[in-house]
């Protein structure tokens, strides 16, 4: 009897280490942080009116760029590049305007300038266009024809703007290369001329390439906010590409009824989102006063602690703002995970009872003689 009962013994200590259930070992969090940060402060952080005050502050959007072209803007010239197609007419002189016949289309009839930024015109000869306006290329032929022709009018325009690009790329419906012309080009233009974003877009993160440096643009602040200092003028070979949003997720593990990893919706979910989206917590099994948000790296993970015993603390989840990369932990009720630990040994311990049940009555039997 006594061997039987030390096995069952041995048996429900070894069900307390098998026990089904995740831990958070405050401790060693707390211990890492202090080695990494070299801060003896370096605590887990109760989730108070205070400590959402504090996040709210630091949440707050970094310092926005300026946009370097924006004094540009209101006095935004096209300057000619080389590959543009010009068309020079001059009143009174359809040989000069319209060359080829005047059926053809503007291109047609138009000037090309030269890959060296060149150009060649009949009484004129080969002049220099490339990085002029078109009304200073207007004033030098004025003065050249006039040699020629007496008081020539004579207009000049881009017809065809194949010199200038920049190139939209990343999560938009159609990736294209889109010209810059007389008109100023933003940011927002490029977009829609790229048909928008993509089910999979995250319009907080787009980001501008120019001239070997990267900028990040918030252009959900431009959609939600106004912020109009997201909508950059862009220039000759920008790239504007939209990322993924695929960073932008939260993880809900422990005590709940569906652990998953849900995605911010426009980069942002709460902590009462997360958990009622997974489900809610399991009942009679979830430590309601230990539900964790861990954030940042191993070594150094900011963490909180939740304690929503009291109704009213639960509203404190619906303030909490979470971040891309978070993992929310429930904790298990101890007498819980000691309940499952029963539940698992417990067919084991039955089995056990029997054989001794089963071998004490054979002994007893061949002892009296008697069936037992």
């Amino acid at each position: 009897m006594k061997k039987a009962c030390l096995v069952v013994g041995l048996a429900l200590l070894s069900g307390c280490f098998l026990a089904p259930a995740m831990k958070m070992d405050e401790a060693s969090a707390v211990d890492r942080g202090r080695e990494k940060t070299r801060d003896e402060d370096f605590r887990i952080q109760d989730v108070t009116p205070a400590l959402l005050a504090r996040l709210a502050v630091e949440a707050l959007p970094a310092p926005r760029l300026n946009d370097p072209l924006a004094a540009e803007a209101p006095s935004y010239e096209y300057r000619i590049a080389p590959f543009d197609v010009l068309l020079v007419t001059v009143w009174d002189h359809p040989e000069l305007t319209t060359p080829t016949g005047q059926f053809r289309s503007p291109e047609e009839n138009g000037v090309r300038v030269g890959g060296d930024g060149t150009m060649f015109y009949p009484h004129v000869g080969v002049i220099q266009v490339a990085g002029r306006t078109a009304a200073e290329v207007r004033k030098l032929l004025a003065e050249r024809i006039n040699r020629v022709i007496a008081n020539p009018q004579l207009d000049v325009r881009v017809v065809s703007f194949r010199g200038k690009r920049m190139q939209v790329t990343g999560e938009v419906v159609q990736p294209t290369t889109v010209p810059i012309t007389d008109v100023p080009l933003r940011v927002q233009d490029a977009l829609a001329m790229a048909r928008g974003f993509t089910p999979e877009a995250d319009p907080a993160s787009v980001t501008l390439s120019r001239e070997g440096r990267t900028y990040r643009l918030n252009l959900q602040a431009l959609y939600e906010r106004g912020d109009l200092s997201q909508n950059w003028l862009l220039k000759d070979g920008d790239v504007v590409n939209v990322g993924d949003r695929s960073r932008n997720k939260v993880f809900v593990i422990g005590e709940v009824r569906a652990p998953q990893s849900r995605l911010m919706v426009k980069g942002r979910m709460t902590l009462a989102e997360a958990l009622y989206e997974t489900g809610g917590m399991e009942p009679n099994v979830a430590d309601v006063s230990k539900i964790f948000v861990i954030r940042g790296d191993y070594a150094a993970p900011s963490v909180y602690r939740l304690d929503a015993r009291s109704p009213d603390a639960v509203l404190l989840a619906t303030q909490f703002q979470l971040s891309p990369r978070d993992v929310v932990f429930v904790s298990t009720y101890g007498l819980a995970q000691w309940n499952r630990v029963i539940s698992q040994i417990l067919p084991t311990v039955q089995s056990l009872w029997m054989l001794y049940d089963l071998t004490y009555r054979a002994s007893v039997s061949a002892r009296t003689g008697t069936l037992q």
